[in-house]
Order: structure tokens, then sequence, then C-alpha cells
């Protein structure tokens, strides 16, 4: 925008004066096309200049339409659908298989050949790396990840990453004791793992982690019986078995044996410990102590460990600790500082992630007392995001009007222009509506752009407007004068930058779907911003200068003092 106001009032009177001609009217410029484009615009400004002519003399019923085309475009508003960012096809997908937590490497390595088989017969992979051992939900043998990369845009012949991630894992039901998730990488890639939500399911009344994860396990149930969610799912490591030490602490403690020490113990011997650095052959080596390993490879050898007491004698772990097999978690999350579960998933086909939060947040509503969720990543920016479009509307307003009451040394004419301002963003509204998109980052970004397109047509005909009163003419022919004469350059300079955005609604390839987010809205709003604005602004000016006589009028009335 600074370049361009630069070059407009640097390099185009340069240009002006160098490239224009004066007119003869003897002469006719342009050809055939040009005489036959000027006869149909002056028909068409003859036709504009007598509507106008007729809106006129009805400003209270073009008022009252425009009050209803102000209540559209809150419940048009109101109405579309949220969402934070729109899941770019980034030209590669990630999957994520977990096994039960008693799956052997074995095991995993044949859902994992089963996996590349399928990848391998898909024609617009490019190229697969599998990770074994490692997944977004954790690590261990029961664990891998997949990172799959797609050919070219132009070399797919149609296929999405999004519908090659669905195919694959659609694909991968049938492995028995496997759980595939394919999913398409975040927008911003600092805001969590993949594509979809994450809420946390939070033990704020410290229940205890059984009744967590059954509330957890509840919650999930009957999200994926809504229509509004997919794929939900706790996103985590299974219970797996567990091998306890159950210490008794008491006959510890008559055999002079601290709690402490028992845990350094099989830390050290299990762990291992850092001890010292030694020189050898002029190296510096670190000292690591632990058991060797055919001496902790079952837990019987656990017991057979020796820990000193306070006299200094050495008594085994037999003595005193029991062992026992249960079932356990592998891993325990906190979220703000309470005990939480993470859960994922995504919006079905066809919904918007803000619903699929809407969704989220009702099913919540009936968690048992001490549980609550809280969201994280790109789901939590979108609620944010969310909250913060009417200020930024408000705050966008409030510096154009600033601006242009220090124009026209007015507070009361700016608001001609402004009012134009929703005419612009219902159309922007209409258009994202018709083509089913959702209200995101950069449709609020394209909002904020269209309030400065839609004063700039406001401006052209409130400016020359004031030009011809200062002359000596009424506010209505005025009005009517200047509306017509600046019809074209309202036009052409409409034209020319609502079919620049053309591009953006058309795009393919890469970051196609951020183009016609913002393209869109844009040219919906360019369209509705030129089309009622050349109607209503003389209609605004008229009104506002009207009551700005009337009222100075009503000053200079000469008041009887009683």
């Amino acid at each position: 925008i600074l370049l361009s106001a630069f070059l407009a009032l640097t390099l185009t009177p340069a240009l002006c004066a160098t490239l224009l001609r004066p007119h003869q009217p003897d002469r006719s410029k342009g050809g055939c096309f040009s005489a036959w484009f000027n006869a149909r615009f002056h028909r068409l400004a003859s036709f504009y200049a007598s509507g106008l002519g007729f809106v006129l003399k009805r400003t209270g019923r073009m008022m009252l339409l425009y009050t209803a085309l102000c209540l559209a475009l809150y419940a048009g508003l109101s109405s579309l659908p949220s969402s934070f960012l729109p899941d770019e096809d980034q030209g590669y997908f990630m999957s994520s298989i977990q096994l039960p937590s008693d799956a052997t490497m074995q095991r995993t390595l044949k859902v994992v050949q089963r996996f590349e088989d399928e990848i391998a017969a898909r024609q617009a992979v490019e190229s697969n790396i599998m990770i074994l051992g490692f997944g977004f939900s954790g690590s261990g043998q029961n664990s891998a990840m997949a990172f799959t990369t797609l050919k070219d845009w132009k070399n797919r012949e149609g296929a999405t990453a999004q519908g090659e991630a669905e195919y694959i894992q659609s694909s991968m039901e049938s492995v028995p004791d496997a759980v595939t998730m394919s999913l398409l990488p975040p927008a911003i890639s600092d805001m969590g793992t993949s594509s979809g939500f994450t809420w946390y399911l939070q033990d704020r009344g410290g229940k205890g982690y059984p009744a967590l994860k059954k509330a957890a396990d509840e919650l999930v149930k009957r999200a994926n019986q809504s229509h509004l969610l997919n794929d939900v799912y706790i996103d985590g490591l299974p219970e797996g078995s567990s091998l306890m030490l159950n210490v008794d602490r008491e006959k510890a403690e008559a055999m002079g044996v601290s709690f402490d020490e028992i845990n350094q113990t099989i830390t050290v011997a299990t762990g291992s410990s850092y001890v010292n650095d030694y020189t050898n052959n002029g190296r510096v080596q670190q000292v690591i102590v632990q058991a060797d390993a055919p001496y902790r490879m079952q837990p019987e050898q656990l017991l057979t460990l020796s820990v000193k007491n306070r006299s200094g004698r050495m008594l085994p772990l037999a003595a005193f600790v029991t062992l026992s097999w249960n079932v356990a978690p592998q891993q325990l999350n906190r979220y703000q500082g309470y005990p939480a579960i993470r859960i994922s998933g995504s919006a079905a086909a066809g919904e918007s992630t803000g619903s699929a939060i809407m969704a989220m947040e009702k099913l919540a509503d009936h968690l048992p007392a001490g549980f609550a969720g809280e969201w994280a990543g790109s789901s939590l920016q979108e609620k944010q995001s969310a909250s913060q479009l009417p200020g930024l509307i408000i705050l966008s307003v409030l510096v154009v009007f600033m601006v242009l009451a220090a124009l026209y040394e007015s507070w009361s004419i700016p608001f001609a222009v402004m009012l134009v301002v929703p005419l612009g963003l219902l159309g922007a509204v209409v258009a994202v509506t018709v083509a089913n998109m959702t209200n995101d980052v950069f449709f609020k970004v394209g909002l904020i752009t269209l309030i400065g397109l839609s004063a700039k047509n406001a401006i052209l005909i409130v400016e020359f407007a004031r030009q011809l009163m200062s002359q000596g003419m009424n506010v209505v022919d005025a009005t009517l004068l200047a509306s017509t004469q600046r019809l074209r350059p309202i036009l052409m300079t409409s034209l020319a930058f609502t079919l620049g955005v053309v591009p953006l609604m058309l795009a393919s390839g890469a970051s196609d779907t951020t183009q016609h987010a913002l393209g869109t809205g844009v040219f919906g709003g360019m369209i509705s911003a030129t089309v009622l604005a050349i109607f209503f602004v003389p209609v605004f000016f008229v009104m506002i200068t009207r009551c700005i006589k009337q009222r100075r009028k009503g000053e200079n009335t000469p008041r009887h003092i009683k």
C-alpha cells in the first residue's frame, strides 16, 4: 500500500504528462471498440442517473433497506461456520500406528509391512519413510510412525493429501489389534503435531486416574457417535502390564532401611547412575554404575539386590519387598497443573472445526463433577481468534473514520463514507456462504481489507459532491452530478481489483485453499460494495448533509428569553 501510494504521487503524474495528449473533439479516439464501449457506458450512466434520482427521493425507504441489509449481515456472520486455518495440501501426510502395549516388535513390523504395501500401490505417492518404536502418542516397540511424501501437484492427476490419508486409514482398518491414524500436518508447525483438534480432559477434583480414564472413555464413545465429529480418540499410549514393587515400609523401617535407599538401589541397578570421571590414557572417561544385563532381565532378580541399612549391613530386597503384576498407564500427562488425558479428533466431512469445538464443549457439559477440559494447540488459537474479530473490525473502522474526520474537518461527513462498510462485508459473507467455506483467519483478513476498499469508492463521490456544493449547488443536484461523473472511475477501479483476485479464487496446487479463502471473500465484497455503494453512498451523504444543515439552522435561530 505504501509503495502504491508513493508511485501514485510521484511516478503517475510523470507518466500522465508523457503519455497523455490533448483531446480533440472533432476526432474520434480508440477506434470502433472505444466508440461501441463509450456508447453503451453512456447508456448505463443515463440509466444510473435516472435510477439514482428515483432513489434520492426515497431516502427513508432506502435507510429501511439498509437496516435490513445490516441485519442480514449480522445473521450471516453469526451462522457462518468458523475455523482457524484451512487444512492445506502440503504435499505429504503422517500416519501413526499403535498396537496393544504387550505387542512385540515382530507384530509391529508385520503391520508396518502391510502399511508399506498399501502405500506402494498408490500412484500419487513419491516416497515413504517409516520410523519404528516412535509415535506422536509415545515411544515403544508397539509404536510406529510414517511420513508419506506425494508427487508434485501437477503429477497427481487430482489426488490430494487428504484423500490419500483417508484411503490409507480406511485400508488399514482391517488389520487386527492395530490402530492407524493418517493425518495432515498442522497449518502452523508449532501448533500441535497434526491437523484436527486437541483437547485435554483434566482431573480438577482429585478423583484419581481410574475415574479420569473412565470419564475419557465415555466422552470418546459419545463423541464418535456425534455426526459433527470424526476419529475422536485418546491420544496416548494404551495401558499395559506393569510390575509393581510393594514395599512393606514398617518392616523396612524396623530393619533400618529407608525408602530413599530402596529407590536409589533399584534406580542404579536398572537404570544406571553417574559416579565420577577418571583419566585413561590421556582421555577423560565417565564411571557409570549399573547391574550387568544378565542380572536385571527377570523380575525375580530384583529381589536379589541388596540394600544397606543404617548399621551398614547389606539386606536383600526380598526381606521387605514383594512383586505383583497389574495393568497401569504407561504415561501420565498433566496440563495446566492438573492430571489430564489428551483427546484428539477432527471435524466430520463437510463440517468446520468451529462446529467440532462446539460439539466437544456440549459433550463436556455432561462430564461427572470434578472433571473439566481445556483446548490446546490450534484449537485454543481458534477460540481466541474468534473472540477478536469484533474488536479488529471496530478498530479498523475507527482508524479509517479518524483519518476521514481529519480530511473533511468534520465528525459528520465521514459517516456517509463509513456507512458503506457493512455493504461490502455483506457481499463477502454471501460469497463465502455460497462457496461453502468457513470464517477463518484469511477471511477475517479479507474483511479488514474490504473496509478500506469500500471506503475508497465512497470517498470518490463524497469528495466531488462537497466540491460542487462549495460552488453553490444544492445537496441533491451536487450529489447526483458527482455520482454520475464519478461512476466511470468507480466501476473501472473496482473492476480492476475484482478481476485481480480472480486468480486467487481459481488457484490450484500449493496453498490453493488459503488463496480461495482470501480471494472469495474479497471478490464478493468488492461486487456488493460497488453495486450497492453507488446507490447508498449518495443517500447517506444527502441525509447527513441535511441533518447538519437542520442542526445549524436550529442553533442560529433566535431564542426568546422570558
